[in-house]
């Protein structure tokens, strides 16, 4: 069995309003003391909003840091002071002018599990109402509906490429005919 590495003191080195820059001192195997840095975050949400004719939306947006744009899900940072339910049903009407009737939880992962502490959780959403949209002052959003053959086919050719969605859509694949079949018959 592998040894529980012991967090023997945390420190604060950076923070804004979407993530804290830490650094531990932990425990390493052999019993010596280590530092080890990460990003720590409150979680953050997915979501995978099925229209009544099955389709997918997604959002494209710029990424800066990748200086290109992508087409992922909806999604982004659980607020402090809110949980992941309320944090999802805002990310939906932030980015996309969606009101869901139901957010079904599908699952959770860690993004990148050596450089942060964040839990995502995935929510498809279903019986949807369009409003308005209500973006962030840095983001600009355009709406895509595509089918799941069409979103499968994209991430084959390397058009979908952020890994987030990618992890959400693998938790999806497993439960699609669930969402899916019901809404194409």
């Amino acid at each position: 069995m592998l040894k529980a590495l012991r967090q023997l003191g945390t420190e604060l080195l950076a923070r804004n309003p979407w993530w804290d820059y830490r650094k531990d001192r932990y425990e390493r195997p052999d019993g010596s003391e280590g530092e080890y840095y990460y990003v720590h975050t409150p979680g953050s949400v997915m979501i995978l909003p099925v229209n009544e004719n099955g389709k997918l939306i997604l959002v494209k947006q710029y990424r800066y840091l990748n200086r290109r744009e992508s087409l992922e899900l909806i999604g982004g940072g659980i607020k402090s002071e809110k949980g992941a339910l309320e944090s999802a049903r805002e990310e939906l009407q932030e980015e996309a002018g969606i009101i869901a009737g139901e957010l079904i939880p599908i699952g959770s992962f860690n993004p990148m599990n050596g450089v942060t502490d964040e839990i995502c959780n995935i929510y498809v959403a279903q019986s949807l109402k369009r409003t308005h949209t209500r973006p962030e002052v840095s983001e600009e959003f355009e709406l895509v509906e595509l089918s799941y053959t069409e979103l499968c086919d994209l991430i084959q050719d390397g058009t979908v490429w952020d890994g987030m969605t990618l992890a959400a859509c693998a938790l999806f694949e497993q439960r699609k005919d669930e969402f899916l079949l019901k809404r194409i018959e």
